[in-house]
């Protein structure tokens, strides 16, 4: 684990775990979260001989508390920071929501330039646009991320319990198992980041139009997206994706929610490594 300084001063906190030698595969966290969202990932593929890698986004997790940046274009740079530092070629780059947008931005301008991307992955992901506007009426209205303002700058340790507890890991489902201590783990994570951060990020993932990045992609691209995100709408987000990837595939998983990555790792790491090899 380590710390890489941007080249606008900003310090990005990493975790870099196995052999130096063996492919790279860098994990994109969500919004309000950081790297440790990844833990049952990370020690999956560590288990399975790769380098694993994922840094804490600016103002989130251990990475610095700054005051600027907080927007998909810093993020995206301060992610090819890390690639660049420890040299990374041959990855697979894998977001989770945000962390999806971040990927697409990072692939578009940094990694396919570089030559230093193999494949990515983009999971419950945000792009192209969460907002809802004329040319994207599928999208969230306006209001809902005014909302998540509200709610956050009124009473942030709260709203970082009911996010979790309900539609995050569809918690608030019939039937749902629910477990106390994944609703606790994203409150952690949350908390420890800032709230200017997270504030602004709501734009960031919201109001960034991506169908750009999406079409400059080229490299083999994988779209996962569960059917019951109450999160992130499939249909304004991996339905749209798939058609504007040049290599896409599109895997669509019955009743899963926004955060399966944590509740049915069980059954998504095993379809991410099979695409990785395949």
């Amino acid at each position: 684990m380590g710390y890489v300084t941007t080249k606008d001063g900003v310090e990005i906190f990493y975790k870099d775990w196995g052999p130096k030698d063996a492919q790279p595969i860098f994990f994109h966290h969500g919004w309000p979260l950081s790297s440790d969202d990844w833990d049952a990932q990370m020690l999956y593929f560590l288990g399975k001989g790769f380098r694993v890698v994922a840094n804490d986004r600016r103002g989130h997790g251990r990475s610095a508390q700054v005051s600027e940046g907080h927007d998909m274009d810093h993020y995206a740079a301060d992610a090819s920071a890390v690639v660049e530092h420890l040299d990374l070629r041959n990855a697979v780059h894998i977001g989770h929501s945000t962390g999806g947008g971040q990927v697409a931005r990072y692939v578009a301008k940094f990694g396919e330039p570089q030559g230093r991307v193999a494949k990515a992955v983009l999971v419950s992901a945000v792009p192209p646009l969460m907002v809802k506007t004329e040319s994207n009426p599928e999208g969230l209205p306006l209001e809902v991320f005014d909302g998540f303002r509200a709610a956050l700058a009124a009473n942030r340790a709260q709203f970082f319990l009911d996010v979790p507890t309900g539609p995050f890991y569809g918690f608030n489902r019939p039937g749902a198992t629910v477990s106390q201590g994944v609703i606790q783990n994203w409150w952690r994570q949350g908390m420890i980041g800032s709230a200017k951060a997270h504030y602004e990020g709501i734009k960031a993932f919201s109001e960034t139009d991506q169908t750009e990045d999406l079409k400059a992609i080229s490299v083999p691209t994988l779209v996962m997206h569960g059917d019951d995100d109450q999160i992130v709408p499939i249909v304004a987000a991996a339905h749209k994706s798939i058609k504007l990837l040049k290599n896409g595939t599109l895997k669509i998983y019955p009743g899963f929610p926004h955060g399966m990555l944590t509740t049915h790792a069980d059954v998504l790491n095993p379809d991410l490594l099979a695409f990785i090899k395949g």
